[in-house]
């Protein structure tokens, strides 16, 4: 019996090492993403629907394709958008636009998730991608926080309401992570500079270094499984401690 995974925002970073995963276990993967060439990497593995995650007619495609390729079992809402913008400076209405951009996709992608799981009677599991900033703010990230916040707050509530149903519905909480991202952005740096930031980051999280994006993808997968049957309602922060750590004083 083949299982099959819908995984928003697949192309890159987090996602890109989900997907990845989730080809290695021999299950069907539909990606959504707006830049198909970024999948260029899984041409003729996985099933990709172009198009805007926050839009219910691309959510309820990949949907479609996911129960076409086997039986529905699990969706991952990756997709997001990092963007800064201040009350004071950009007002309200620009705010609300940037937490609705990351927003959106999950609240739509839980909706087509579970629709289909609720008319199949089998259940079903849903992964958010959180962020440690949903719970520790940081400067410069007002919307991703708040919208990061709220993604733990439906996740929780999702839980409650369909987990009679056999639906579970987690996230998980990464800290930073080595993405392409990540990657390109010490690579704008002198090497004096990027050692750095990467000695700031090794400080910033106990383990002493940031994740990887396979680290990520193991926690997910873990909550798509069976293995993590009865996990109903909880983030899971895959950060390093970096969300537990407070700083020294003495240190200062």
């Amino acid at each position: 019996m083949t299982l099959s995974y819908v995984v928003t925002g697949g192309g890159r970073g987090i996602g890109r090492a989900i997907v990845a995963r989730l080809l290695a276990r021999g299950h069907a993967v539909v990606v959504v993403e707006r830049d198909a060439e970024s999948l260029s990497w899984a041409v003729g593995r996985v099933t990709v629907v172009a198009g805007d995650a926050g839009a219910e007619e691309t959510a309820e495609r990949a949907a479609d394709r996911a129960q076409e390729l086997g039986t529905f079992a699990g969706w991952v809402n990756n997709a997001g958008v990092f963007r800064d913008a201040s009350l004071d400076s950009h007002g309200a209405d620009c705010v609300l636009e940037l937490i609705d951009t990351n927003l959106r996709p999950v609240v739509v992608g839980c909706g087509a998730a579970v629709r289909r799981f609720l008319a199949a009677g089998a259940g079903g599991a849903i992964v958010n991608i959180s962020s440690h900033q949903a719970r520790r703010a940081v400067p410069g990230a007002l919307p991703y926080s708040t919208a990061k916040a709220a993604i733990e707050g439906l996740t929780r509530a999702l839980a409650v309401e369909y987990g009679r149903s056999g639906i579970r519905v987690n996230a998980v909480a990464p800290g930073s992570v080595a993405t392409e991202r990540y990657a390109e952005y010490l690579s704008t740096l002198s090497a004096e500079d990027a050692a750095a930031v990467e000695r700031d980051m090794a400080a910033l999280h106990p383990l002493g270094r940031v994740a990887t994006g396979d680290e990520i993808a193991a926690a997910v997968e873990f909550l798509l499984s069976t293995d993590g049957g009865f996990v109903n309602g909880a983030t899971l922060p895959v950060d390093g401690g970096r969300s537990v750590l407070a700083v020294d004083p003495e240190a200062r």
